[in-house]
């Protein structure tokens, strides 16, 4: 992002709204997990080492909550509708197609509605795209777990557009 200011500022306001100031009835902290969650499945060490810190941070339960849900969030401890989304966002990692209506059903069940599943999606979308950048760029993955810790307190006190 920093060898190309000019998009790099757009995708740094993209993940600003996506992940922190868009309207959203899912907390920071929950966007940051499934951002965190579908880099996981995506193996972008760089991306899940980031926003797991960032989740950590904003949620209840910290880094063991955060690995708990990247090991299995099927029996990881979080709300039945976070699991639910974080199931539709695996699907729309998985594949360019619509969410299987079984997905929807479960989250509508556990309670979510159209914004939670909307920005379930987008961000599970968004960080597809994100994820094939960081690792298309072979980006750089520190190994210093302080690195992290220094981001997320930048992130979460200062927004995305701090680290642009």
């Amino acid at each position: 992002m920093a060898q190309r200011p000019d998009t790099g500022a757009v995708l740094s306001q993209l993940a600003e709204t996506l992940l922190r100031s868009g309207e959203s009835p899912l907390t920071r902290g929950e966007r940051e997990l499934i951002a965190a969650y579908v880099s996981e499945l995506n193996c972008t060490r760089f991306c899940s080492a980031s926003h797991s810190a960032f989740a950590a941070a904003q949620l209840d339960g910290g880094k063991d909550l955060v690995a708990a849900v990247l090991a299995d969030p099927a029996s990881a401890p979080v709300s039945p509708l976070l699991k639910t989304l974080l199931a539709v966002a695996a699907e729309v990692q998985a594949a360019a197609r619509p969410v299987s209506d079984e997905a929807i059903a479960a989250a509508r069940a556990a309670g979510a509605g159209d914004a939670e599943i909307h920005d379930t999606v987008l961000i599970a979308a968004a960080f597809a795209m994100f994820n094939r950048y960081v690792n298309g760029l072979a980006t750089e993955v520190p190994s210093d777990p302080a690195f992290y810790d220094f981001a997320a307190d930048l992130i979460v006190n200062h927004g995305y557009g701090a680290a642009a």
